[in-house]
């Protein structure tokens, strides 16, 4: 065999392809247009919300030794707890009785006013019980899952609430699932009524995660500890006087145009199990009317001085 026709190439074993600097590159380049692209047109939203209902009956697999362990638990513990709370409630029931007469009054007195006036009626709140069924995965959000979803004609940025105020809001909607925002997350915002003084503000979530803040309020406000904050139901998301927090901490400084207010969530927020999700607003409103063409005509009054 002559020289000229062996195979001088180097075996596959050999083969090494792009470099693992190029590699490296390409791969991250191309993870960074998948984040962008994701962010921007949601092109993952179908696969997320498929994979959660694939793995919902998984999950519920999962949960049932622990419910039920919980569940006996609880059921020991709250037995004694039972006979406490039933004299506790007769005891509130007798003066809930009473007052609820009082309101029985002002809700006419509130309907004869207002059809005198010729106001519209308030919105009407309504909605549907859910249950939390675990905290969401990621450690740098404050986020929750509840066992309703599009099945259950749950909307996006439906207010969550419990008994004692609000705890979040609807970020994300699965078939079966939904993600609840919580008011102590960083990106939760909501506009908030003070009840003593009638000052509009808007209460975001602390980047602590340790309750709310109020920014931008100035130094010299009229703000105090103890001040109880309402939603004021002008974004037409949240129905009005919802309770949302209750300020506890205000630092002025002499050099600050505006003073750092910390408030406490009145909900359970982290301890809450059954929550109510509310229609939003929104869906109430009517809507509004049609802008008139910037070139159109205006009528002149008959009559008006020339």
């Amino acid at each position: 065999m002559s020289l000229g026709t062996l195979d001088r190439r180097p075996p596959p074993l050999f083969k090494q392809g792009p470099s693992a600097l190029t590699q490296l590159a390409f791969y991250g380049a191309l993870g960074i247009f998948l984040m962008v692209a994701d962010a921007r047109l949601h092109i993952t939203q179908p696969l997320h919300s498929a994979l959660a209902t694939a793995i919902y009956p998984l999950e519920w697999v999962a949960r049932q030794p622990f419910e039920w362990l919980e569940g006996g638990a609880d059921y020991v513990s709250a037995v004694g707890r039972a006979h406490a709370l039933e004299e506790k409630t007769r005891q509130q029931l007798t003066l809930q009785s009473a007052k609820t007469q009082q309101v029985d009054e002002l809700l006419q007195e509130n309907a004869k006013l207002r059809e005198l006036l010729g106001l519209s009626q308030r919105f009407s709140t309504t909605g549907q019980a859910a249950q939390i069924l675990y905290d969401a995965a990621d450690p740098f959000t404050h986020r929750a899952v509840i066992d309703r979803g599009q099945l259950k004609n749950i909307a996006l940025g439906s207010p969550v609430i419990d008994e004692k105020g609000v705890v979040g809001q609807v970020t994300r909607v699965d078939l079966l699932t939904s993600e609840v925002t919580l008011v102590i997350d960083r990106d939760f915002s909501i506009p908030v009524l003070n009840v003593r003084t009638g000052e509009r503000s808007v209460a975001d979530g602390d980047p602590q995660g340790a309750g709310l803040v109020l920014r931008f309020v100035s130094a010299n406000a009229d703000v105090k500890v103890g001040d109880e904050l309402f939603t004021s139901g002008v974004d037409g998301v949240y129905p009005p006087g919802l309770s949302v927090a209750r300020v506890d901490k205000i630092e002025r400084r002499g050099d600050a145009a505006f003073a750092q207010v910390h408030c406490t969530p009145l909900s359970g927020v982290t301890g809450v199990r059954h929550v109510l999700v509310v229609t939003p607003l929104g869906s109430q409103v009517p809507p509004r009317p049609t802008p008139v063409a910037p070139g159109a005509a205006t009528a002149s009054p008959k009559g008006g001085a020339k």
